[in-house]
């Protein structure tokens, strides 16, 4: 049965502006503010930026184009939009998608309480010069389930208050404060004595590594899952939409704006590490544990900067408050991709269905908050597998079940034909292969974490 009012609850965009911020900021995470620099620095330097440039071109804004025209012309969530697109046997995408979203937000928002903590302790001054002892004692257990739920409160919060009032507002205002931010810290750390050493290991060519597999598969997978696809979040953002706006050149802004984040965070990250010698402790040179990257920056960061006297926690302060904005705006699109198919399939009132699914993602994520090992087999599931299981199912419904329906949405902004013959070229013939092979790359990870966590 339908309540009252819920019929009105999915709201829409007011500006092209705040849609476009809402979308960036579900893309840009924590993944682009760290992962990004370190798999550049590991894999080739400005070989894997080629090649993720290559792979954002020929993947991401063709799978993030289909997103677009699935949520823009069903104008529903993901369930009901694959549903309308594909039938009753393709019903199960839109159920992925929203599981992927609860599943990662469970554990994303353990990570981001983390950020929050930080964040605040160096505003406080209270960051201990032994942050491995001190992230071992707020990183799990009692205080992590803290910033966990505190995390999750302000993003129900958010969500609650609805497209306009709520993602939209909030974009407008914390995307601008990071780009400040990130522009600020990459502007201070040009002046570090190491800063050419650092811009010199983040982008010197190795050309030769082009052909390398494993940076090959490491730019296909940071190109997707730094544009957060394959979960329905970009399809929920796109079903707000109400003009007729050119959907490919939405898919390039995002794509180019997502992009120069991460650039940019590498600007900012890679002098610190070779002015203050930290190299060693985040394993350059081929000994980077990535499942412990999130704890890594976490330890190393704030003490090296702490050296530098009082300005120093202010410069921490600043990293860890960019790092909270950037998970925040992440996690709103994770946690309405929840909401939104709720409200469309029982037509809850969004204020219930927000609250009442934060409460279960938070729930679902205490284990993440106790084990570090199920957050990381969290994010090898959720945030790996899911997603790029979620993209490739994407790519087929599109290209091979419903390419005319799509066509004609994408020709509504984009009347270029030779355009819209690239993007169907690639989501049937590029796009399923490419990611079929990432995916099959996955499986090991997704097991060794598996094996972990069991003890095996």
């Amino acid at each position: 049965m339908e309540l009252p009012g819920a019929a009105s609850e999915r709201g829409s965009w007011g500006t092209r502006l705040g849609f476009i911020l809402a979308a960036v900021g579900s893309a840009v995470g924590l993944g682009n503010m760290w992962r990004f620099s370190y798999v550049a620095a590991e894999g080739g330097g400005a070989a894997f930026v080629l090649l993720y440039l290559l792979f954002v071109t020929l993947v991401g804004i063709p799978v993030m184009t289909s997103e677009l025209i699935i949520g823009r012309m069903t104008q529903v969530s993901p369930i009901k939009a694959i549903r309308q697109l594909g039938g009753a046997s393709w019903a199960p995408l839109g159920w992925l998608f929203v599981a992927a979203g609860f599943g990662l937000l469970s554990y994303y928002s353990v990570i981001a309480g983390w950020t929050m903590r930080f964040a605040t302790d160096a505003m406080r001054g209270a960051i201990p010069q032994d942050t491995a002892t001190y992230f071992n004692q707020v990183g799990t257990n009692l205080p992590a389930i803290v910033t966990h739920v505190i995390f999750m409160a302000i993003t129900v919060f958010i969500v609650g208050r609805g497209v306009k009032k709520g993602l939209e507002r909030t974009a407008l205002i914390l995307m601008p404060m990071l780009f400040l931010l990130l522009v600020g810290l990459a502007i201070w750390s040009a002046t570090l004595s190491g800063g050419g050493p650092g811009y010199a290991y983040y982008l010197k060519p190795r050309l030769n590594e082009l052909l390398d597999t494993a940076i090959i598969t490491d730019a296909a997978g940071q190109a997707f899952f730094s544009l957060s696809l394959g979960m329905g979040a970009i399809m929920t953002y796109a079903s707000y939409l109400k003009s007729k706006r050119n959907l490919g050149r939405e898919a390039v802004t995002i794509a180019a704006t997502d992009f120069g984040v991460a650039f940019v965070a590498g600007l900012v990250v890679f002098p610190i590490i070779f002015h203050f010698g930290l190299g060693e402790a985040i394993g350059l040179g081929g000994v980077l544990n990535t499942d412990n990257t999130v704890g890594t920056l976490f330890i190393t960061i704030p003490p090296a900067l702490q050296s530098i006297g009082s300005f120093g926690n202010v410069v921490i302060a600043a990293f860890f408050v960019m790092l909270f904005f950037a998970a925040l705006t992440s996690a709103i699109s994770l946690l309405e991709v929840v909401v939104a198919s709720v409200i469309d399939n029982w037509h809850w009132p969004r204020a219930g269905a927000a609250v009442t699914f934060g409460i279960l993602i938070t729930l679902a994520g205490l284990p993440s908050a106790l084990n570090l090992n199920f957050l990381t087999f969290a994010d090898r599931l959720f945030g790996a597998f899911f997603l790029m299981l979620g993209g490739l199912l994407t790519a087929i419904l599109v290209g091979y079940r419903a390419l005319p329906e799509a066509d004609r949405e994408l020709a509504q902004g984009l009347q270029h034909p030779g355009l819209r013959r690239a993007w169907s070229t690639a989501i049937r013939y590029f796009v399923p292969p490419v990611l079929l092979v990432v995916l099959s790359f996955g499986i090991k990870p997704l097991w060794n974490a598996f094996r972990a966590l069991i003890g095996g």
